[in-house]
């Protein structure tokens, strides 16, 4: 296993760390993604812990609250061997303090995913959307206090957008506060919005990507091909309209790149997708699910190889979309490309 400071902080994390979307699984979102048990969950920790990967990511709202205890369940015993990763600020339900990032709920939040996870700190905490009803001054200084007392080791943000994730460094940095050292995106080859202006904030200002999705929504699994139905099982079935939406000639155009690296280097096509994110500016680690061992493994094998420049050429011309404004000038016209070249 690879590891890699996460942004500009001295915390390691490993290159491939495992989301864990898929303990439990209750509504019809989380259901479709995976319903493992305690017990399974525990032997995909132990399997991840034999590869390296330390850090485990979960959420508050994953399956409300249940993948937080699983996941708290799972690493007993392994406590001082991993990193937790969790998020809050989505509803947990209709009230009033179900939702957000005030002091009231982050308190809140955070108290209670340490009782589901049964430690006394979390490594790395994540606002999981911007809550533009709470100024950012207390969000800040209430992640100050969980920092100051213990609670929380590092804070980060989650589908952020750049203002609003620039207007919290800068103001982290103004008060002397904790800054966000990740920013957990989606990112993808069916999926590169993040490069427009995410990515160069992220080099800028020393904040490391966490990449969720990596496979597109499930769309690069190797299962879909142009022309066929839909596999049976595939969880876009139930899913797609909560997912980032893709242009289907562009999918097959991937896809077709996909498949010939894949026979080339004797890997799969997941393999091929996740190790073409690792070679990408600002990524720290890229999280992976799995619904049983065996796809557990397989995206494991990502890391262990590299492709070569001219794959990944390939695979960026395939992925290429031309970006909205203001940042298409500085890709098509030689005058602002001069003046601000793009970071990949």
């Amino acid at each position: 296993m690879q590891y890699r400071n996460l942004g500009a902080s001295g915390l390691k994390v490993p290159v491939i760390s495992f989301g864990t979307g898929t303990f439990v699984g209750e509504g019809p979102l989380f259901s479709a993604w995976g319903r493992s048990g305690a017990e399974e969950a525990r032997r995909l920790v132990d399997i991840c812990l034999e590869a390296g990967v330390n850090l485990f990511d979960t959420a508050d709202v994953y399956s409300n609250g249940a993948s937080e205890a699983i996941l708290g369940a799972a690493i007993k015993g392994h406590r001082d061997r991993v990193l937790i990763s969790t998020k809050t600020s989505l509803p947990m339900g209709d009230g009033p303090f179900d939702a957000g990032s005030s002091r009231h709920r982050l308190i809140l939040a955070v108290d209670a995913a340490l009782r589901r996870l049964g430690t006394d700190y979390i490594d790395l905490l994540q606002l999981h959307a911007f809550d533009a009803f709470t100024p950012i001054e207390e969000v800040l200084s209430t992640l100050d206090g969980l920092v100051r007392s213990g609670k929380v080791r590092y804070v980060g943000a989650s589908n952020f957008s750049g203002w609003q994730l620039m207007k919290s460094l800068a103001m982290a940095e103004r008060h002397g506060w904790p800054r966000h050292v990740a920013h957990q995106v989606y990112y993808s080859l069916v999926g590169r919005d993040y490069e427009w202006e995410l990515m160069p904030l992220g080099l800028d200002q020393g904040v490391g990507a966490l990449v969720w999705s990596p496979l597109g929504w499930g769309r690069l699994t190797g299962r879909i091909r142009r022309g066929q139905p839909l596999p049976a099982g595939s969880r876009l079935r139930e899913t797609a309209q909560f997912g980032p939406p893709v242009d289907e000639e562009r999918l097959y155009r991937v896809v077709d790149v996909l498949d010939t690296i894949a026979t080339e280097t004797g890997r799969t096509v997941p393999q091929v997708a996740i190790a073409w994110l690792l070679t990408r500016p600002s990524v720290a680690s890229v999280i992976i699910g799995a619904r049983d061992e065996a796809q557990l493994r397989d995206n494991l094998g990502a890391i262990g190889w590299t492709l070569t420049a001219e794959q990944i050429a390939l695979l960026d011309k395939a992925s290429a979309v031309m970006p909205c404004y203001p940042y298409y000038p500085y890709r098509v016209q030689e005058g602002f490309a001069r003046l601000n070249p793009p970071p990949v």
